[in-house]
Order: C-alpha cells, then sequence, then structure tokens
C-alpha cells in the first residue's frame, strides 16, 4: 500500500471516529470525564479480550472496558432484566440473528455520522444487515461462515477424487458412499439432511437452501418494515423457496434415490465424529472442536455447494457486531469504542485467537496461509444473513414445516404458506 494509500486510510478512520463521537456529544455525554465501559457478548473473554488489547482505545487511559461474557441461551432474558433494572452494559456484541429482536434497546448511529458509502466499502456485502432507514445500528466485528467437512477416507475407499461443488453432484455421491445393512439400515451416510432433531445445523441449512434459491426469506420496506417473502414467487411460475424445501426433503425420503438419513440415526456431528457421514454442514467455528474429538479423523474443509448455473455464489453464516446501547450514559465514549474494535489491528489479533474471519474488506483481501482459514476468508465473502425475528420462534417455525411436510402431514406449498404466516406474526 502506497505511503498516499495509508494516509487516506489513518484520515479515513479518524474522521468516522470523531464524526460519530462529536454527534454523541452533542446529546449530552460528558467527556470531561473519565468512561467505564461495560460490553457484554457471547464471545469467548479471551478473543474479545485480544481485539481490545490490539486496539487504540486500549491505550486511552480515560476510558475503561470490562467485557463481560454472557451464555447465548440466555443472553436476551438477561439484557431486557438488566435495562429494566437500570444497570445494562453501555455495548452489545449481538449475533445478527439477536439483532432484530434488540433493535429498540440500540442506538442508531446517523448516516451523517457514519456515511452509508463508507460502510459499504470497509464491510462485507451481508452486513448491510446492520443498516437501517436512519443509520447503522451494528458495527461488523467477525464472520463465522458455513463450511463444508468432508471425510477424506469416505472419499478415498470410494475412489472419489474431490467433494461436491454442486448440490446436484450429491446424488451419485449418496450411490456411492451410503451402506445399509442385510435389514436396509443405514450404517454409513453421505449427507444428513430431510430431518430436523438429529440434524446439527438444520435451520441454518435450510435458510442457506433458501437464499440460494433466490428467497431472503424477509425483506425489509424504505421504511425499515420487514416482512416475511418466505412464500413468494418473485413473479415466477412457482415460488423459489419450494425448489429449496424440496430438495432438502427428499434425502429423508425412502422412496427417491437421495435417500440417505432418517430421524432413527445418531446425531449428525456426531456421525461425521465417528467417521461414518461423508460430509458434514457446519461453521467454521466447529473445527477445533471436531479436532479435539476425534484426533485420528482423516478430514478436510471446503466450500458449501452451490447450485449449477446460479448467477451469484452464497453461504449461510453467522456475523457478530458491536451495537452501542440507547440507554448507555456514556455514548460518546461508547462511540469511540466501538470503532477502536473494529480496527485493522484489533479484528487482525482477534482473528489469530479464534480462526475466525473479520469482517473487513481490506482484511479479507489479504489471503492467510493456512488452508483451513482460506476457506473460511473466502467464505465469509460470499457470506449472506437474513433478518431472524427471534432464533428461538423462527427455529420451531422451520422445524414444523420441514416435520409436516416429511410425515406428509402438509403439502410443500401449504407447509410454506403456514411458516410464512408465523414468520409475519413473530416480525410484529
Amino acid at each position: 500500500m502506497s505511503n498516499f494509500k495509508i494516509a487516506l486510510t489513518a484520515i479515513f478512520g479518524i474522521s468516522i471516529v470523531l464524526g460519530v463521537a462529536i454527534f454523541a456529544l452533542s446529546r449530552g455525554s460528558s467527556s470531561g470525564q473519565s468512561a467505564n465501559l461495560v460490553i457484554w457478548g457471547t464471545v469467548s473473554e479471551e478473543s474479545f479480550n485480544t481485539a481490545h488489547k490490539n486496539s487504540s482505545i486500549f491505550n486511552n487511559k480515560s476510558v475503561k472496558i470490562t467485557y463481560v461474557k454472557k451464555e447465548a441461551v440466555t443472553f436476551n432474558q438477561d439484557f431486557v432484566e438488566a435495562l429494566a433494572l437500570g444497570n445494562g452494559p453501555d455495548i452489545v456484541l449481538l449475533r445478527d440473528d439477536s439483532v432484530y429482536k434488540n433493535r429498540n434497546k440500540l442506538f442508531v448511529i446517523p448516516y451523517a455520522n457514519y456515511n452509508q458509502r463508507d460502510f459499504k466499502d470497509r464491510f462485507i456485502e451481508g452486513s448491510e444487515l446492520f443498516l437501517v432507514p436512519d443509520g447503522v445500528i451494528g458495527l461488523p466485528f467477525m464472520v463465522d461462515p458455513m463450511v463444508m467437512y468432508w471425510n477424506r477416507d469416505i472419499f478415498s475407499n470410494n475412489l472419489i477424487s474431490e467433494p461436491p461443488k454442486y448440490w446436484d453432484e450429491l446424488y451419485s455421491l449418496v450411490e456411492k458412499t451410503t451402506s445399509r445393512d442385510s435389514g436396509g439400515n443405514i450404517l454409513k451416510s453421505a449427507i444428513a439432511l430431510g430431518e430436523w432433531k438429529n440434524i446439527t445445523n438444520a435451520k441454518e441449512i435450510v435458510a442457506m437452501l433458501l437464499l440460494q434459491a433466490g428467497t431472503p426469506i424477509t425483506s425489509g420496506d424504505k421504511s425499515g418494515v420487514v416482512s416475511s417473502v418466505l412464500n413468494s414467487q418473485f413473479n415466477l411460475p412457482v415460488a423459489p423457496s419450494q425448489s429449496g424445501i424440496n430438495f432438502y426433503t427428499q434425502f429423508s425420503n425412502p422412496g427417491t434415490p437421495a435417500y440417505s438419513w432418517n430421524r432413527s440415526l445418531p446425531n449428525s456431528l456426531n456421525f461425521f465424529i465417528s467417521g461414518n457421514l461423508a460430509l458434514y454442514l457446519g461453521f467454521g467455528s466447529e473445527i477445533f472442536s471436531i479436532q479435539q474429538k476425534n484426533s485420528n479423523l482423516n478430514f478436510d474443509v471446503t466450500y458449501m455447494p452451490q447450485i449449477r448455473d446460479a448467477a451469484k455464489k452464497q453461504v449461510f453464516g453467522h456475523i457478530y457486531a458491536l451495537s452501542i446501547v440507547k440507554q448507555s450514559r456514556q455514548i460518546a465514549a461508547a462511540a469511540l469504542a466501538v470503532n477502536a474494535l473494529t480496527e485493522s489491528s484489533a479484528l487482525t489479533a482477534m482473528e489469530s485467537v479464534t480462526n475466525l474471519p473479520p469482517a473487513r474488506r481490506d482484511l479479507l483481501s489479504v489471503k492467510p496461509t493456512d488452508p483451513f482459514r482460506q476457506i473460511f476468508y473466502n467464505s465469509a465473502l460470499l457470506s449472506h444473513f437474513w433478518v431472524d425475528p427471534d432464533p428461538v420462534s423462527s427455529s420451531n417455525t422451520f422445524r414444523d414445516m420441514i416435520e409436516s411436510i416429511t410425515s406428509g402431514q402438509s403439502s410443500l406449498s401449504q407447509a410454506l404458506s403456514r411458516a410464512n404466516e408465523e414468520l409475519n406474526n413473530e416480525l410484529k
């Protein structure tokens, strides 16, 4: 990078920080006093503290930061209760599926102080989830993209040279790698699709297939009102979501050539770790636990399959962002902190601990030498998300949709229509 570009980048970063801080000061925050900021999040203390220590805010003696790790399952409840008592955090590190649920509790940085063009140039396309009509609701921190883990021994034993790049290649893979005993019970499987309860990441897999099929699941209008488009046709003869759901459910249907999974099998992650599943669809963050649980498992990581001849490649992922809490009495300091914690130095240091890629475009352009992390970086650029009204409620909606189809209780169109209605109710 030339000296001119370095200087320009530095000026750009400083202008954003000052712009946000000046706006915050105009709200009456006391800038002359020291600030003690409390940040809540679900990432490990090591990950956050590494980012903090490598950010410019760490050497700012007037700003002290305390990070409190919360459990993901109780985060929303703890957050609401703390705000009600008046002792909530100043900043929260939220995952994408918790933002909409907590949107009214978060401070929106106006576009006059954080330019929308600058945001889009700095962060990946999927992070535009944090842009609302009147400003920025969170600054992206890191991405946890979905990737495909594959068992190298199963592939080599069946004389298959490489994992599938496209979903339609799964049909021949099922035929070659799925094995059964004399009673027809599945002993080894190509992939875990079609069911719900015993498939790790079932909701995320279904969401990814919907996104790839051309259904964004939810969509917002210019005023910021979000609604479900799960069953929308988008001027096509049939809703594209039907193809995604039909593809998913056929793998648990004994009457189709794709049949390779049923609800009597072990959990898909455990089945992969035991060496009996050829492909496992998971997150980059799962790699450490897979390695630890079976150090002898001969596996590799590659990209998620795509729809053949699709105009746009997409994978699903989760993205974390730092948001200022509206109730905070230290808005100015919080604004400085969220900017500092998303600096390149902070995110680069954080990635060295988590192996998860940062959400900044400039950092993703520098590819790591580690082969696993290369896949994670490129997958982060392809990662897309959707406005999830509530992770628990929407998971139940997706589950009911899939199980009503696989049990024969509902047709594909009926199940999608009901799920669409339920999502709209959750969004309201």
